[in-house]
């Protein structure tokens, strides 16, 4: 699979700016309402905040 690597066009830096900026914003309204946030890292559903849900942990 050849992958040509070019730079983003114009609109496509404008487009991924706004939604930059509106995560931004709705996770600063989020802390500001003291209302936790639900995050995607290591390949599993992190929640923080301090109203966040207590994640169990498995035991094997």
């Amino acid at each position: 699979m050849n992958a040509v690597k070019k730079q983003p066009s114009e609109k496509s830096r404008i487009i991924l700016a706004s939604l930059k900026e509106a995560v931004a914003n709705a996770l600063e309204k989020k802390r500001r309402l003291g209302q936790y946030a639900e995050f995607w890292e290591d390949g599993k559903v992190i929640y923080r905040g301090e109203d966040a849900p207590q994640m169990e942990q498995k035991r094997d």
